[in-house]
């Protein structure tokens, strides 16, 4: 009995044995497929072809090499527009220096030729002396002479509503034949004296003003001489009797468009009986536009040198030319047409 029971419990062990060995080789043996890495396709580990690789383009900026200085001199009219083109020259070439004066156009021409300046502002055309001596003019710009008047004018009313045509302004500054403001307006009964006030200076603006008033030059113009265009707004601003004539940018406020304190800007009377009205800069510069604004006292503005700019002065006019148009309209300027502006390129 007990050799059976020893049988069975050898036969059941040697079962287990057999059970245990079987679940080794089956669960826990090593599989070669699990165990060894399946090689890499060879498109994996080689080098992208050279169809597949993309780059990003690096947009560097080119050296800038523009450097010097540059002094500019003369028109009063074309200073403030000169002073907004130099900022932003320099800005983009911060190695030049540029130096803006004002101080007439005569003085600027005088300045280029005598190479106290390398360009001139010249708010009036050059002469045949100053040609042959040398002088090149650039039309850069567009702007305009007007007459300018005190607030307080005694006639104002009447000339606001009835304007003062080119014959009139001839006996007041080349005749000299009417002197009074009743006289202007048809009314002997006003008997106030007019004070005329006229640049003192070199002036592309008197020059202008003559022309239109009678065919003449500066010289030929009557009246107390002072300086600058702002010597002729503040001796108007300072007289009720008071005229004087000035360069549209000083006779407006930048920010309003409305004349200057203390001023007003009669109409022109034009030949066909049309009162142009001058009360803003905007109706001024766009009657300068549309050409109902008489030329003269509308004019093209230069730049002038000594012979062909070369350098960085040519490179500065040249801007001017191009990208630097685009400060003209909002500075108080009317832009050359483009045939002109591609003929001052041409002519550099």
């Amino acid at each position: 009995m007990t050799d059976q029971k020893t049988f069975r419990y050898g036969i059941i062990a040697a079962a287990v044995v057999i059970i245990l060995i079987i679940g080794f080789v089956f669960l826990g043996a090593p599989n070669a497929k699990t165990t060894t890495p399946a090689a890499a396709p060879v498109a994996e580990l080689t080098a992208p072809s050279a169809t597949t690789v993309t780059t990003t383009a690096v947009n560097v900026a080119p050296a800038d090499t523009e450097s010097g200085s540059i002094t500019i001199s003369g028109a009063f009219a074309l200073y403030p527009l000169t002073v907004v083109w130099a900022d932003q020259y320099e800005a983009l070439h911060p190695n030049v220096k540029i130096q803006v004066s004002a101080g007439g156009a005569g003085k600027g021409i005088t300045d280029a030729l005598g190479g106290l300046s390398d360009i001139g502002m010249s708010s009036r055309a050059l002469t045949s002396a100053e040609t042959q001596k040398g002088a090149y003019a650039i039309p850069v710009t567009t702007d305009a002479v007007v007459p300018v008047i005190n607030a307080n004018n005694p006639v104002s009313v009447i000339l606001l509503t009835q304007g003062i045509n080119q014959s009139t302004w001839e006996k007041i500054y080349i005749n000299k034949t009417i002197v009074t403001w009743g006289q202007v307006v048809g009314n002997p009964s006003i008997t106030a004296k007019i004070d005329r006030y006229t640049r003192s200076d070199s002036s592309g603006a008197a020059d202008v003003w003559a022309q239109y008033a009678g065919g003449k030059a500066q010289s030929d113009l009557q009246g107390i001489g002072v300086y600058g265009d702002p010597g002729i707004l503040s001796a108007v601003q300072n007289d009720p009797n008071a005229v004087g004539y000035n360069n549209l940018n000083y006779a407006y406020d930048a920010n309003t468009s409305l004349p200057a304190n203390g001023i007003l800007v009669p109409p022109f009377l034009l030949s066909n009986g049309t009162v142009l009205d001058l009360s803003t800069k905007d109706k001024t510069l766009t009657a300068i536009k549309t050409k109902t604004f008489p030329y003269p006292p509308a004019r093209v503005d230069s730049f002038v040198t000594n012979g062909k700019p070369s350098g960085v002065v040519d490179d500065f006019i040249r801007w001017t030319l191009t990208d630097g148009q685009q400060y003209v309209s909002p500075n108080g300027y009317v832009p050359l047409p483009a045939n002109t502006l591609a003929n001052s390129i041409a002519e550099l």
